[in-house]
């Protein structure tokens, strides 16, 4: 998938009006049948089926349906799954070139991890007034290496004031399908689904915010290079490796930092020449040394303890230069020129367009990054901004999303 692009001086971006806030239409029922039409042939080829269990308390809805997000299959699967219309909460950037065809779909657009009073009214109206389900995905963000990504805290306030059964959908398959770091390059693995009703209105008007936190903590505790393993699954692909350095970018022999490389099944340091493979269970043995991470979830952990011990020592930064995008209404990702991005413990500095541009984003703005890679085929990206403006930065530097995103969790987190 793509994305409207125009070249645009940043002065004049500045001056195009934002959009109207406009509220949540119902689902159209011919596109939500020509979705499900459409979905049929890729959900056909990884042999999709799913389960439902638990529903009793769940009422014939509408209800608030929470799904993990591995891939874009994953709105798919929903497709097949939810037996009644439903609005999706989605990145204002899904909208972008299209914004009338998505609206009819029922997609309420929303700024990833960027503070959003409107969206609860948006959701209290799709379900209150539309009478319609709302799917959400929480994490807001594909994960990096097959576990759940940070969640927000408190999502007990918003499901007090929806009053609506709280259903959870996971997938199995889906990320080790179309892992984000491999470049859209699909494997051959089948794909299933459960949902279930994780909250009913009672339950959720009785249990604390913070219990509800850990509940949700828990249906979203997830290892899919775990799964893999214990169900023998069996990936053969030859580009299994192809873009992992992006997540592992960090070499635990040498400790150099943007010398990896992810090709075919081999993974090398560059720097200290060690040679990983990895297997077609997704197990990562070294040919030339002992191996340190076999899993690479243990590996991606130990990356992010070597950001917080360099954030507490003072030692953490990024500098690099980027290309800038921005997004301020629904028409185009304007491209607005080249620039330099900072981040430390002090939060991030962007500044670029020789010298119009200068904006900064504190430490305490939120608790995660709109990070992503090969961004609508563009490239690997950092997005930061505000619900005015929204930039999309493009790294020159290598392999640097990853340590990022992890570096602005462990700072907000202090």
């Amino acid at each position: 998938m793509k994305i409207k692009t125009i070249q645009k001086p940043y002065e004049e971006v500045l001056r195009i009006p934002k959009s109207d806030h406009i509220r949540p239409k119902k689902p159209s029922i011919a596109l939500t049948a020509l979705v499900k039409l459409l979905s049929a042939p890729d959900l056909r080829g990884v042999d999709f089926s799913y389960t439902v269990k638990d529903m009793k308390d769940a009422g014939d809805g509408p209800w608030l349906i929470l799904m993990n997000h591995s891939s874009f299959l994953d709105l798919e699967i929903a497709s097949r799954m939810i037996p009644k219309p439903y609005n999706i909460v989605c990145t204002s950037d899904g909208l972008v070139g299209k914004e009338s065809l998505m609206r009819h779909l029922g997609c309420i657009p929303t700024q990833k991890f960027v503070t959003d009073v409107s969206l609860i009214t948006d959701l209290k109206y799709a379900v209150g007034t539309n009478k319609t389900s709302v799917l959400m995905y929480p994490e807001a963000s594909y994960s990096f290496d097959g576990t759940a990504t940070r969640l927000p805290r408190k999502m007990g306030v918003l499901f007090k004031a929806l009053k609506v059964s709280v259903v959870m959908i996971t997938t199995y398959g889906s990320f080790a399908r179309d892992p984000l770091y491999n470049n859209l390059q699909k494997r051959k693995v089948k794909v299933s689904a459960e949902m279930k009703c994780l909250l009913s209105p009672e339950e959720i008007r009785m249990l604390p915010v913070n219990k509800i936190d850990d509940i949700l903590d828990d249906a979203f505790s997830f290892d899919y290079f775990r799964w893999q393993e214990e169900n023998k699954i069996r990936i053969t692909e030859p580009f299994r490796a192809d873009g992992l350095n992006r997540i592992l970018y960090k070499c635990p022999h040498c400790m150099a930092e943007g010398k990896t490389e992810g090709s075919g099944i081999s993974f090398i340091c560059h720097s200290c020449n060690t040679q990983y493979e990895m297997d077609e269970y997704g197990r990562m043995i070294a040919k030339n040394a002992e191996t340190r991470f076999s899993h690479i979830p243990d590996w991606y952990a130990w990356e992010r303890s070597c950001v917080r011990d360099d954030i507490v020592s003072g030692n953490y930064s990024l500098d690099t230069d980027v290309e800038i995008g921005m997004i301020v209404d629904f028409k185009a990702l304007y491209m607005v020129g080249s620039g330099k991005l900072h981040h430390d413990a002090n939060g991030f500095v962007l500044t670029g367009c020789d010298g119009k541009l200068h904006y900064e984003q504190g430490p305490k703005k939120c608790y995660s990054c709109y990070s992503d890679y090969y961004w609508y085929e563009i490239g690997d990206v950092i997005c930061i901004g505000d619900r005015n403006k929204l930039f999309y930065c493009f790294p020159q530097a290598k392999d640097v999303v990853a340590k990022t995103r992890i570096a602005v969790e462990e700072i907000y987190k202090m």
